[in-house]
């Protein structure tokens, strides 16, 4: 009895690891966009902006795009530069123009 007592409350104990690495790790993944200027420019935001100016050309893409066009010689990443708040857009010389949220 001791020995199905002691395997019941590890069998417990791993299901809630387990289970609490999974909601750790969901918890983790964030949604982000890439987006792109008219210039070929591209950096990630964490939300679908409606706030960019009209003359900036933004185009939306998802994480596949960025995955699929990551090293495209034509496309130009920054990665390293995008600010903490990403409510903004880079211009043709890799300028940030930051915008009120």
């Amino acid at each position: 009895m001791t020995l199905s007592k002691s395997l019941l409350v590890k069998g417990a104990m791993a299901g809630l690891v387990s289970a609490g690495v999974l909601a750790i790790s969901t918890a983790a993944v964030a949604k982000t966009y890439v987006v792109c200027n008219q210039y070929d420019e591209c950096w990630r935001v964490h939300e679908h902006y409606t706030t960019y100016p009209a003359d900036v050309k933004i185009v939306y893409h998802d994480d596949a795009w960025w995955a699929t066009h990551e090293h495209d010689t034509h496309v130009h990443y920054r990665l390293l530069a995008d600010p903490t708040d990403d409510h903004g857009w880079y211009d043709k010389d890799g300028v940030w123009h930051p915008f009120a949220p």
